[in-house]
C-alpha cells in the first residue's frame, strides 16, 4: 500500500479545495500511477491508473515521478508524450497542466496535476503573474506532511500494538504506575495473579494491591531494585511474588515505575528446569581414564537404555550425582525434566510434602493453592534421590508404593496422581548394615537396586588425579579470572599420593583454594590447605616410625629447615639465628641433608 493511499479522505479534500480556489481541475495520483483524487473528469476516474500504470513509460506522469522535477505543460493537444492516448490527442480534451511531484523524506510518493479543459482554466495555468508553480508545490507539501502524520500515527499504533503484545506474552504480571503509584496499564498475567480482571486494577493505588510495597520509595528515589521476594496480604488472602520495579523518567523527571512480579512457586519451577534441563552432565563430563571410572562409565550407558530403578552406590564426592545426569541425559528421557531431592537435607516432617506435594488447607502454614510435588516435577523424566538411607521409615513404605504403582496421593488430598517416572537412588551409606539394624526396609533396598553401579572412590583412581586437577585449575581460573598455569612438583606428587577421604569434591576445593591464595602462576606447598598438610605431616611421621632413629631425626631436621628457608624467603642468615646455628653450620646440614 502507498503511503499516500494510507490518507486518501485528505488526498480528496485538498483536490476539491485547489479546484475551488483556483477554478482548476485537479488530478491526484500516487507512486503507483493509481488515481487516489480528482475533481471533475478525475473523480469518475479514481481508483483507476493513469497512463495505463506504466511506471516506465515516457509519458508525463511517469517521467515526472522518476526526475522530481516540476513539469509544465502549455499546449497539452500538441505536447509530445502528454498521456497514453497518443501524440496529439488528450484523454479528455486537456488543453494545459502543471503537474508537481509530492516528495517526502527524499522519496516522491505522488503527483499534483493542475488541468485546464477550457480556454478559461488555461489562462489561468499560463498566468505568470498568480505563480501557479508556487502555489501547487505548496499544496504538494501540505499532502506530503500529512502523510508524514499519518505515517507516525501508524507507527505509534504500531509500536502500541507490539508493546501490548509484549506485555501479554510476558510470564510475570507487570503494572505501569503514574507518578502518584497508580495503575495507568497492566497485563492479563497481573490479573491472572489476582484472581481478578484488569479492568479492576487499572485506577486502584499500589498500596491497595501490594501493601508496603518499596515500589513506592522508587517513585521518591528513582532507584529500583531486581529480584525482590515480597509478600503481601491483602483481603484475608497472601501473595508471595519475586518482584523488579525500575523507574521511567521523562526530561529527568519520574514519570511513574514499572512492576514485574512472578509467583514464588513458577520462579521455583524455572530454577527447576534450569538446573535440570539446561546444564547436562553427560558421561564425557566425567574427567577420569583410570580402568575404574572407564567401568563405571560404560555401565551408566548400558544402564541409560533402560528404565529399571538405580541405585548408584560411592563415598561422599565421588560424583555420583554427575552419574545419574549421565545415565538420564543419555536415555530417552534426556529431553524431560531430571529433578533431585537430597532426603538428607530436607527436615523430615516437610520431606513427604516436597515429594508427593500437598493440597490447598492440608496442614497449617500451607500455601492456599497447594504444591506440587518432585515426583509429578519429574512426569516423564527422571527422578534422583540422593542419600536414600536417611529417609525415615514412614516414607520409605511410600516410595516403595510409588515405585511398584507409579501413583501416589498429595498430603491432604485423596486423588491418585499417575506419573511416569524413572527412579535413581544414590547414598554413602551400607544400606545391607541398615537393614540388619531394622533402618533400612529390605524390599524397598531390593526394588533400588534393580541395577547397582559403584563409584570408585578418588585413592582407587591415582591415574585421574592429575587430570582432575588440571580440569578444576583451569575452570577456577575462569571463573576468578586468573593465569595460574600449573602446581609445583612438590604439589603434585603430594596430591597424588593424598587418600582423599572426601574423593573428588575435596580434590576439587583443594584447587579451588589454592587458585584463591596463589600470588604468582604456581600452586605451591604454600597454598595447599592446612588440613591437608596436617594430614600428610601425620602420615609422614607414621610411616617413619619404622625406621632407624638416625634416620627419622636426619627427616625431622631436613624438614624443620627447610620451612624455615621458605618463611624467611632463603635468607640463610636469618634462617641460622632462628635455629641458633652459626652460618658454617647451616650450609653444612643443607649439603649433608641435601636441601637445594
Amino acid at each position: 500500500m502507498s503511503v499516500l493511499s494510507g490518507i486518501k479522505q485528505s488526498v480528496q479534500q485538498v483536490a476539491e479545495a485547489i479546484g475551488i480556489a483556483l477554478g482548476v481541475e485537479v488530478e491526484i495520483v500516487d507512486d503507483q500511477l493509481n488515481i487516489l483524487g480528482g475533481t471533475g473528469a478525475y473523480h469518475g476516474r479514481i481508483g483507476q491508473k493513469e497512463e495505463g500504470g506504466d511506471l516506465e513509460s515516457n509519458y508525463l506522469y511517469a517521467r515526472v515521478l522518476r526526475t522530481g522535477v516540476t513539469q509544465y505543460v502549455e499546449d497539452a493537444k500538441n505536447y509530445k508524450n502528454y498521456d497514453a492516448t497518443g501524440e496529439g490527442r488528450t484523454f479528455s480534451g486537456e488543453l494545459a497542466e502543471i503537474c508537481t511531484p509530492i516528495v517526502l523524506a527524499g522519496e516522491i510518493i505522488g503527483i499534483i496535476g493542475l488541468v485546464a479543459f477550457n480556454e478559461g482554466q488555461k489562462r489561468i495555468l499560463v498566468d505568470t503573474t498568480r505563480n501557479m508553480t508556487d502555489f501547487v508545490e505548496k499544496m504538494a507539501d501540505l499532502l506530503a506532511a500529512k502523510a508524514d502524520q499519518q505515517e507516525t500515527l501508524e507507527n505509534v499504533e504500531v509500536s502500541r500494538d507490539e508493546m501490548s503484545t509484549v506485555l501479554e506474552t510476558a510470564h510475570e504480571g507487570i503494572f505501569a504506575l503514574d507518578r502518584k503509584g497508580y495503575v495507568k496499564h497492566c497485563n492479563n498475567r497481573a490479573a491472572d495473579l489476582f484472581d481478578t480482571t484488569k479492568h479492576d486494577l487499572i485506577g486502584r493505588h499500589i498500596s491497595k494491591l501490594m501493601p508496603g510495597s518499596p515500589a513506592i520509595k522508587v517513585l521518591e528515589t528513582g532507584r529500583g531494585y531486581t529480584e525482590n521476594e515480597e509478600i503481601f496480604k491483602v483481603d484475608g488472602g497472601q501473595h508471595h511474588f519475586i518482584v523488579t520495579v525500575k523507574p521511567f523518567l521523562l526530561a529527568d523527571e519520574i514519570e511513574g515505575v514499572v512492576v514485574s512480579f512472578r509467583d514464588i512457586e513458577e520462579a521455583q519451577k524455572l530454577v527447576y528446569n534450569f538446573n535440570t534441563r539446561t546444564i547436562k552432565n553427560t558421561v564425557d563430563d566425567i574427567i577420569g581414564i583410570s580402568e575404574k571410572i572407564m567401568t563405571a562409565k560404560k555401565q551408566a550407558l548400558i544402564t541409560a537404555r533402560g528404565n529399571s530403578t538405580v541405585l548408584i552406590t560411592g563415598e561422599s564426592g565421588t560424583g555420583k550425582e554427575m552419574f545419574a545426569k549421565a545415565i538420564h541425559y543419555a536415555s530417552a528421557r534426556g529431553g524431560n525434566p531430571f529433578i533431585t531431592v537430597n532426603c538428607g537435607a530436607i527436615p523430615e516432617n516437610l520431606l513427604e510434602s516436597e515429594l508427593f506435594g500437598y493440597e490447598k488447607g492440608a496442614f497449617t502454614g500451607a500455601s492456599e493453592k497447594g504444591k506440587v510435588g518432585k515426583f509429578e516435577l519429574a512426569d516423564g523424566g527422571t527422578i534422583f534421590l540422593d542419600e536414600i538411607g536417611d529417609m525415615p521409615l514412614h516414607l520409605q513404605v511410600k516410595i516403595l508404593h510409588v515405585l511398584q504403582n507409579m501413583r501416589f496421593e498429595r498430603v491432604g488430598g485423596n486423588k491418585s496422581i499417575i506419573v511416569d517416572v524413572r527412579v535413581i537412588a544414590a547414598t554413602n551409606k551400607d544400606l545391607e548394615k541398615l537393614i540388619a539394624e531394622a533402618e533400612f526396609r529390605e524390599d524397598l533396598y531390593y526394588r533400588l537396586s534393580v541395577i547397582p553401579l559403584s563409584i570408585p572412590p578418588l585413592r582407587e583412581r591415582r591415574a585421574d588425579i592429575k587430570m582432575l586437577m588440571y580440569h578444576f585449575l583451569k575452570k577456577y581460573n575462569i571463573f576468578m579470572n586468573r593465569n595460574i598455569q600449573k602446581f609445583s612438583s612438590e604439589v603434585e606428587e603430594l596430591y597424588m599420593n593424598h587418600d582423599w577421604p572426601g574423593n573428588v569434591r575435596e580434590l576439587e576445593n583443594a584447587v579451588e583454594y589454592g587458585t584463591n591464595m596463589a600470588f604468582g602462576n604456581t600452586i605451591d606447598i604454600e597454598e595447599v590447605p592446612i588440613r591437608i598438610l596436617k594430614k600428610e605431616e601425620e602420615i609422614v611421621k607414621f610411616r617413619n616410625l619404622d625406621k632407624p632413629l638416625a634416620e627419622q631425626v636426619r627427616l625431622y631436621e631436613k624438614e624443620i629447615i627447610t620451612k624455615k628457608l621458605k618463611q624467611h624467603n632463603g635468607v640463610k642468615d636469618t634462617v641460622a639465628k632462628d635455629l641458633g646455628l652459626s652460618r658454617a653450620t647451616l650450609y653444612r646440614k643443607l649439603a649433608e641433608l641435601d636441601i637445594n
